[in-house]
Parts: C-alpha cells; sequence; structure tokens
C-alpha cells in the first residue's frame, strides 16, 4: 500500500518538487494538488507543471475537491496560506508534514496545538543530510563546549524572503540547547561599526542571498589553534522534497503528536 499525499502550492519552486519526488516514489502516491483559487495552473497536470511526465492529476483549488481517502498533507507554502491548511487538516483530521518558515511565535504555537488532535511532522529543513548534521552539531557542541566561538553562515537565493533560514536557526537551537543556554540571549544577528571585541559565549548568525542559490549551510567552531566546519550544500531541491515524502510515508498510523526528521530518520536522541 502507497501512501496517498496532498500537496499543497504544488506550482511553487519547492511544490513542484515535492510533486517531482511523490510522482517517483514507490512509496507514495500523489492523489491532489492544490494550488491558490484563481491560479493559472488550475485545471494544468500535475506532472506537467513539475516538469516530468504527467501524473494524471489535475490542479485544483478548492479543498472540497480533494477525495475521501487523503492519507497525509504536505505543505510548504507561506505562514498565511498555512495557517488556513492547518485549520482544515484538524477539521478533517489529516497528519501534516510542514516544511514551512518564516512563522511568528504565534504561528508555531498554533502548529503544537494542532499537535494534539493530529500527527505532524514539523521541521524547517526535510534534507536527510541536514538532518545528519543536526547530530552531528549536538555531538560537537557537547565536545567543543564554550571555549570554541561558534558562528553560522547560510546562503539562499535571491528571492528567500524570510532571515535567517529556518535550518540556521535551529542548528542554532541545537547548539544552544546542547550548550544548556537560551539562544535568544545568545544569538548575535547583525554586526556594524565598531563592534568591539567577540562576547563570549554567543552565537553568531551571518545571511547570504543571492543568484539560485538553492541551500547552504556553514557552522564553524573556532578555537585557539584549530577550527572545525560542519558543512551542508543542497544543489537541488529535490533533496528536501525526497525527505518530506520520505517524512510522510512515516507518518501514517503514529499517534498525534508534533514530531521532527530527527524522529523520522530515527536519530532522535530525546
Amino acid at each position: 500500500m502507497t501512501t496517498k499525499i496532498v500537496i499543497n502550492g504544488s506550482n511553487g519552486r519547492m511544490g513542484r518538487a515535492l510533486v517531482h519526488a511523490c510522482v517517483e516514489s514507490s512509496q507514495a502516491t500523489l492523489v491532489a494538488a492544490l494550488v491558490r483559487v484563481g491560479s493559472e495552473f488550475e485545471g494544468a497536470d500535475a506532472g506537467s507543471v513539475a516538469g516530468i511526465a504527467p501524473a494524471s492529476v489535475a490542479m485544483i483549488s478548492d479543498n472540497n475537491q480533494l477525495p475521501e481517502d487523503v492519507q497525509v498533507w504536505i505543505d510548504f507554502t507561506l505562514p498565511a496560506g498555512l495557517m488556513n491548511a492547518l485549520q482544515y487538516c484538524v477539521k478533517k483530521n489529516i497528519p501534516m508534514v510542514i516544511g514551512t518558515t518564516g512563522l511568528d511565535d504565534e504561528q508555531k504555537q498554533a502548529i503544537h496545538d494542532a499537535g494534539k488532535t493530529i500527527p505532524i511532522v514539523f521541521a524547517p529543513n526535510m534534507s536527510v543530510g541536514v538532518n545528519l548534521c543536526l547530530s552531528i552539531l549536538q555531538t560537537a557542541a557537547k565536545t567543543l563546549g564554550e571555549d570554541y566561538d561558534i558562528e553560522i553562515v547560510e546562503a539562499h537565493h535571491k528571492n528567500k524572503v524570510d532571515a535567517p533560514s529556518g535550518t540556521a536557526l535551529r542548528m542554532g537551537e541545537v547548539i544552544a540547547d546542547a550548550l544548556d543556554v537560551d539562544l535568544d540571549e545568545k544569538a548575535e544577528y547583525s554586526r556594524h561599526g565598531n563592534i568591539g571585541v567577540r562576547k563570549p559565549g554567543t552565537i553568531g548568525f551571518q545571511t547570504i542571498r543571492a543568484g539560485d542559490i538553492v541551500g547552504e549551510h556553514t557552522v564553524t567552531f573556532a578555537g585557539i589553534g584549530e577550527r572545525v566546519e560542519i558543512v551542508h550544500r543542497a544543489t537541488s531541491r529535490l533533496t528536501f522534497a525526497r525527505g518530506a515524502v520520505r517524512a510522510a510515508t512515516w507518518l501514517v498510523g503514529k499517534d498525534n503528536g508534533i514530531y521532527d526528521m530527527q524522529d523520522v530518520l530515527g536519530l532522535s536522541k530525546k
């Protein structure tokens, strides 16, 4: 049995990659592809829009047209669109895989509240490689401790609207948790002018927005006489999409609650 999946925002850059990953997977079946009301893609074949062979799934804008047997909803849309989808999925008891970033505290709380009713995989990055890096970062931070200066540098395409990236922030959270400190107190997001010497124990974030960079993250632990760098570079959105489809197939039958990719990949140390 394959997992029956609906993809929200299926005409966007990430949405097309999700369609591609879903169609190519032997463990998933694309049963619906949603677009905004009035979209020029409404009625078009989802596979054709994604640049692959026709998938025999027409893009729709009305949730009432969704088949009754949808098993998982995948959503990488903007925060406002996600909130609407969240309400619908809670009402219809549809599990969700959420990769939307740029959420505020209230929106994140809405997701956690929804987790009391449906199972949700919520992660800023679905890449298997990135999530392996998160596990490595936890070990590195515990081993190296606060004697090493920590910098997180991320680069994305010029159209990305939130900064730092959700992945960079998650990396910072993992490091802060490993060091048993509060990221809100330790994070440094910008430097300009005469900033003085570096404050001990801070975690620096640097952002690059340029061209068509899919996603790059470098975490540096710099000590006296040596430095350790952990780097992840994505060259295709398919790496995120394949991870999301993997999460969707894993989610079927799980208890209500909030999960992340560490759970999906069996890397969780909870």
